[in-house]
């Protein structure tokens, strides 16, 4: 059984709870990046034509009708089941997205999807982070996608 080590020193917050060993180390920051992303790396893969991944908007479809990322579809995760997600290829990463922080509609969505059968990462941040980034969005029923943008 491994045992943890708490600092009762004048060590500061930080050096309280002390950095795990490499080998725990590497395992706990790669297995945290199989399951999230970030806008940047979507980005720029949506722009170079990489296509090893779906983009999901989690939201309700109002929301995503005001404002989407660009390629993406919108599923919110109330809605999703065997049959509303036929259409989403099984071969592919599916990212999930929703507002961002204080919203957990990604974490909703993605469960369900793990659940049927699909691969899928969480957008860190959702859309806030994306636009915070300067990253452009699309509007109305329609995917759009960065080509439309003019970016």
């Amino acid at each position: 059984m491994e045992t943890f080590t708490i600092s009762t020193t004048r060590s500061g917050r930080v050096a309280q709870y002390q950095p795990g060993d490499t080998v725990t180390a590497l395992a706990h920051f790669y297995h945290k990046l199989c399951f999230e992303t970030d806008a940047s790396d979507v980005f720029h893969d949506q722009r170079d034509g990489i296509d090893t991944f779906v983009v999901v908007d989690a939201r309700s479809a109002e929301s995503y009708r005001q404002e989407h990322i660009p390629g993406a579809v919108s599923l919110p995760h109330r809605q999703m089941n065997a049959e509303t997600t036929e259409e989403l290829p099984r071969d592919k990463i599916i990212v999930v997205y929703c507002d961002g922080i204080g919203c957990n509609a990604s974490t909703k969505g993605a469960a369900k999807l793990v659940s049927l059968g699909f691969r899928c990462k969480e957008l860190l941040g959702g859309i806030d982070w994306w636009k915070r980034d300067g990253f452009p969005t699309s509007t109305g029923e329609a995917p759009g996608s960065l080509i439309e943008c003019g970016c």
